[in-house]
Parts: structure tokens; C-alpha cells; sequence
């Protein structure tokens, strides 16, 4: 009797651990394909963070394809893409106030929307494939112009200007004003 409790006490433990180690396994972002990234600086007095994953191109189409255009999109890959700012800013002459948002975008061929959003935390998309946001929870929608990039980014990128931020990917550079 004893040693029958002896062995399900090691049978227990070893699961314990072996499941813990799947768990923490689970959680190492950074050997994801689409891995985390950050980008940080300051305009005007504002710190910016853009927290993202960073898809790859892979040899695939990004714009239109993979990322179709008119369709609201995560703006990177995995969770949804954070946007944080310490201080009210001016994104493309419009206020937004101080705080955390999920940051989506609607690719278009000419012009993008960019959106803000108060909802976060989110994974990306929904299980239909479409973004994953409260329409209701917009805080802020602006458009910009996307124009073609000087060089080839293989992985989306956002960089933080003294302009303001750019998302970066394939052949496109979309950047966005911030005062």
C-alpha cells in the first residue's frame, strides 16, 4: 500500500513538472515567427511606446494579399498592437488624450486609417480572421498616405520620428503625424 502511494506521488510530481515546463514554454514570446517589438521615443514632450509583433514578409504579397486592403487590421501580428502615450498628443491635428490603446489600421491602396482604441489586452483577430475591436470603444480615427519605402523592410517595423511614427513593411512606409 505504501509504495503504490509512493509511486503515485512521483507519477504526480513528474506530471506537475512536466506540464509546468509546457506552460513556460508557452510563454517565450520571443521564439514565436512574429516576434515582440518595441518602439519608444519622444515627441514634443510625449513618450511614445508602440508595442507590436513583427511579422515577415517570407516572399509572400503583404499589401492586398496577406494584409487585404478596406479590412480593418491588427497592425502587426499575434496580440493586438499597443499604442501608449504619457501625455495628450495631436495625431494628424486631432486630440488624443493620454493613456494605452490598441492601435488598428484599414489598409487602403491610396489611404489608410489608423484607429485607436480603447479596448486592450486582446488577442489580434477574432476566430473569423477579422480584427479583433469594439467599433464602439474608437477613441480616435485618423487617415494618412502611405508612399512607397526607400528600401525593402523584410519585417514590420514601427519607428518613432520627431514627426511622429512610421509603420514600415515590404515595399510601404506609412507614417503618421504626432504633435
Amino acid at each position: 500500500m505504501k509504495k503504490i502511494t509512493i509511486a503515485r506521488m512521483f507519477v504526480l510530481t513528474l506530471s506537475a513538472v512536466l506540464l509546468s515546463s509546457a506552460i513556460w514554454a508557452q510563454q517565450d514570446k520571443a521564439s514565436r515567427p512574429s516576434p515582440p517589438a518595441t518602439a519608444t521615443g519622444t515627441i514634443n514632450g510625449a513618450t511614445i511606446t508602440i508595442n507590436y509583433s513583427s511579422p515577415a514578409v517570407k516572399g509572400r504579397t503583404i499589401w492586398g494579399g496577406l494584409v487585404p486592403y478596406d479590412k480593418p487590421w491588427r497592425a502587426g501580428a499575434n496580440e493586438a498592437t499597443i499604442f501608449i502615450t504619457d501625455k495628450d498628443i495631436k495625431v494628424e491635428g486631432k486630440i488624443l488624450p493620454a493613456g494605452k490603446y490598441s492601435l488598428f489600421a484599414t489598409p487602403g491602396e491610396k489611404v489608410w486609417t489608423f484607429i485607436f482604441n480603447s479596448q486592450t489586452g486582446q488577442w489580434g483577430i477574432k476566430r473569423t480572421g477579422d480584427a479583433n475591436f469594439d467599433a464602439a470603444q474608437n477613441v480616435l480615427s485618423v487617415m494618412v498616405k502611405p508612399r512607397k519605402s526607400d528600401s525593402f523592410n523584410e519585417r514590420l517595423v514601427y519607428v518613432i520620428t520627431n514627426k511622429g511614427f512610421e509603420l514600415r513593411w515590404e515595399n510601404l512606409t506609412v507614417p503618421v503625424k504626432i504633435k
